[in-house]
């Protein structure tokens, strides 16, 4: 059932919204710092690189783009294809679909990494047929070759924080990235020149990170209890059902719900590929201009740039997504609708402080990475366009994450193809090499993407019919009455202990 009280209100109050607000940045402050140390992490991996020696270095960044290209964006873009799932089920309080679910994705990240990990072994070949400086392409052979147990960790890391995430658990997934990150830097550094394994250490130390990360996931799932209290009512229903003690054989049957799972998964991480691959595509055409050295110098800058910038539209997008998925799943449609305008205001706000931040010290950012005049020349010239770029890609990244949450990725992949690839690409190319303007042009062409991005997402979303999505929710994970129908609470001394069982089975 969809809401009956209180839903003829046609304006929320101040209250409402300030609520929603604080449920928002609860559940976004904790992924935005662990986007932050994310961020530092792999500013360690670099600059240790470069410690290593130029053709190590160059050889790193090579390997780091490959292995983003081809393992980490498609890896995340299918996991987050269970966002829908488990932000409605959590909101329906079907524990079972939500728990299967976070199974299925396991199962079906590790078989992609499968063939992934075959490209990244045979990376040498590869790049040897297409041309690539052999010096170069050695290392980046080596780097990706003992890489690939980082695909294991991230088969289960990407569900498992999603899956919390999704029931409003964030704080767990900050600290244990944290702490592993504290770790990070002496684990790298001991393997790299400690033990002078040079860049197969630094590929060593990032995949012990991600498993430590995976291991203090693991203790907090099993070791602790966590019960979530709906505000609208006084039923507490308890989180905590047996996650991971063996796969279950309906995780791998069931033909309907792997469909699903699938038809949510694919259009997510075409969505999140078409996004990242368009940098790396960027990176390319910068290579080709008439000051190559100057632009790729210049776009390595804005690539970091962006990526630090990225993380504050994450942690919304992210919010947005649980938040419209668990009131979706609740029955809640107004409440969903709500959350999606809060976070889109939130996000129209914050990409003010992008912009400001890349005209105020643009100078200071660009001598942070480089000492030529040429490169901070340019670098003054284009951060002002990438502020402009934030301005949009704050919200449409935040929309994104509303269609997520309300199942209905392929909308923004559909959306991501013709923005990023019809409108930006095109143009980009026109300016930068048909009318010469450069890489200012290129820069140019990722404003044009963003903007037609942002305006076919928000007209998507204020266009959205919220009392039908509801319905679909309810027929996608079931509702909340269905669910308490087959669920058993016996409650404990020790506090609410939930039991799943089918009651049918028990006639």
């Amino acid at each position: 059932m969809v809401e009956a009280e209180g839903s003829h209100q046609m304006y929320p109050t101040l209250p409402q919204v300030m609520e929603e607000v604080k449920r928002i940045t609860d559940i976004g402050f904790p992924v935005l710092a662990m986007s932050l140390v994310g961020y530092l992490k792999n500013m360690v991996l670099v600059v240790c690189m470069g410690r290593l020696g130029s053709l190590e270095l160059a050889g790193g960044a090579l390997a780091i783009g490959f292995t983003n290209i081809s393992g980490y964006s498609v890896l995340s873009g299918l996991a987050t294809g269970m966002e829908s799932l488990c932000g409605q089920a959590f909101g329906s309080r079907n524990l079972l679909v939500a728990s299967l679910t976070l199974q299925r994705t396991i199962v079906m990240l590790l078989f992609a990494s499968i063939p992934i990990g075959l490209i990244w072994f045979n990376l040498e070949p590869i790049m040897l047929s297409l041309n690539q400086d052999p010096d170069i392409t050695k290392v980046a052979s080596l780097y990706c070759r003992f890489a690939i147990p980082d695909l294991i960790a991230n088969s289960l890391l990407h569900p498992l924080r999603i899956y919390l995430r999704s029931k409003g658990t964030t704080w767990p997934l900050m600290w244990s990235a944290f702490v592993s990150t504290v770790f990070h830097l002496p684990i790298t550094i001991g393997l790299t020149f400690g033990l002078r394994l040079g860049v197969p250490g630094i590929a060593i130390s990032t995949f012990i990170t991600n498993f430590n990360t995976l291991f203090f996931l693991l203790c907090y799932m099993f070791y602790t209890r966590t019960t979530l209290v709906d505000p609208e009512d006084s039923i507490q229903t308890p989180l905590s059902p047996p996650l991971l003690p063996s796969l279950s054989s309906t995780a791998l049957m069931g033909r309907k719900e792997w469909g699903v799972l699938l038809r949510l998964a694919i259009p997510s991480c075409i969505a999140v590929c078409l996004e990242w691959w368009w940098y790396e595509f960027m990176t390319v055409l910068a290579g080709n201009l008439s000051e190559p050295r100057v632009a790729l110098a210049t776009s390595a800058i804005v690539i970091q740039t962006t990526s630090l910038m990225y993380t504050l539209p994450t942690a919304l997008s992210a919010s947005a997504s649980t938040r419209v998925g668990n009131e979706l799943g609740a029955g809640r449609p107004s409440r969903a609708k709500l959350a999606a305008i809060v976070a889109i205001g939130l996000a129209l706000v914050t990409s003010f402080f992008g912009l400001i931040g890349t005209i105020v010290g643009r100078q200071a950012w660009g001598r942070v990475f480089t000492k030529d005049n040429e490169v901070i020349e340019l670098t003054m010239i284009v951060l002002p366009i990438i502020g402009l770029c934030e301005l949009a890609n704050c919200p449409q990244t935040t929309s994104c994450g509303i269609l997520r949450g309300s199942a209905r990725p392929g909308i923004g992949a559909t959306i991501n193809f013709y923005s990023f690839y019809m409108v930006g690409a095109p143009l980009a190319i026109v300016l930068g090499f048909v009318w010469g303007v450069g890489f200012v042009g290129l820069c140019y062409g990722l404003l044009a993407a963003q903007v037609a991005c942002v305006v076919s997402m928000l007209t998507v979303i204020f266009k959205t019919d919220w009392e039908k999505e509801s319905l679909k929710a309810n027929d996608l994970v079931g509702s909340k009455s269905d669910h308490f129908a087959h669920t058993l609470i016996i409650k404990c001394d020790e506090g609410v202990v939930p039991f799943l069982k089918d009651l049918d089975s028990q006639k």
